[in-house]
Parts: structure tokens; C-alpha cells; sequence
């Protein structure tokens, strides 16, 4: 028994050694921004004024919890720690927006929305180009195309609500 405990400690240090620190830290910021969308998903839901962006504040908490259950089994399998909240910064963020009411919280939130999805975008985009793991870049290539949709969507609702999609203001 003891050596088959010491086999798979061996075999666990072997995949977590077989990632970058570049890819664990990849994997760990998109498990803090999925967990973020989901979060400001649900005050769009229950804040929001339009029934745009509670739409869309749905569509977020329904894709990135999909994306962050993807990301903690690819994790998990290859023996990667995750955060179970959001960064500090993130939380701050959302106490800023939770303040926020009616119309004003609309663009505040589409606009973060923007924001938050352009950064993702680029953040997954450099994983696919310079990332070493197989797997986490193979997930990245898979949410992409998401992102991409979920920036058209918050950009259509800017438009919608009268906000600069340039400046996201």
C-alpha cells in the first residue's frame, strides 16, 4: 500500500511539474474571472434595468459556470490548486457596481462587461499562442469563440443603452 501511495505522489509531481508556471497561473486567473462573471452575473439579474442586461447577466452566469467547471476538472487533473473566490480587486469592483441603481448600474455593468471581456479575450488568446500545456491551451481555444460572442453581446447592449463601445463609456 505504501508504495502504491508513493507512486501516485510521484505520478501527481510529475503532471504538476509538466506545467508551466505560466499555465497554472493561466488556469488560475481565468478560475477568478469565471468566478467574477458569474457573481456580477447575478447582481445584472437582480440589479439590472433593462431586460438587456439582465439577459446577458444570465448568459454569463450560465457560460462561465460551464467555462469554471472546465477549468476546476482540468485543474483538478493535473493536481493544480484554484482559488475558491474572486481576487481582492474583483470583489472590490463588485462592491463599487453593487452600489450602483437602475440606469446607471446598466452601463456601469455593460461597460465593465467590455472591459473585463476584451481583457479575457487577450489573456486567452495569449495562452493559445505561447502556452507549453496541451490541455490548458486546447481549453483555451475551446472558450474563445464564447468570448468572443459575450463582447459582441455587451457591445450590441452598449450600443443599445447609448454607451461608446470604443471607450466603453
Amino acid at each position: 500500500m505504501k508504495s502504491l501511495f508513493a507512486v501516485t505522489i510521484l505520478l501527481a509531481g510529475a503532471v504538476w511539474a509538466q506545467t508551466s508556471r505560466a499555465d497554472r497561473e493561466f488556469l488560475k486567473n481565468a478560475a477568478e474571472g469565471g468566478m467574477d462573471e458569474v457573481k456580477l452575473g447575478q447582481l445584472a439579474q437582480s440589479s439590472g434595468m433593462s431586460s438587456t442586461v439582465k439577459r446577458f447577466g444570465e448568459r454569463m452566469m450560465t457560460d462561465h459556470s460551464k467555462m469554471g467547471d472546465q477549468v476546476k476538472s482540468l485543474a483538478d487533473s493535473k493536481n493544480i490548486s484554484l482559488p475558491t473566490s474572486v481576487s481582492v480587486k474583483d470583489e472590490a469592483s463588485y462592491k463599487l457596481l453593487e452600489m450602483k441603481h437602475g440606469d446607471a448600474f446598466d452601463k456601469a455593468y455593460i461597460s465593465a462587461m467590455i472591459k473585463d471581456h476584451r481583457a479575457d479575450i487577450a489573456m486567452f488568446q495569449k495562452e493559445i499562442d505561447t502556452g507549453s500545456d496541451p490541455d490548458i491551451k486546447a481549453l483555451a481555444s475551446q472558450a474563445l469563440p464564447t468570448l468572443h460572442e459575450h463582447l459582441k453581446l455587451a457591445e450590441d447592449a452598449a450600443r443599445e443603452l447609448g454607451i461608446s463601445t470604443t471607450t466603453g463609456e
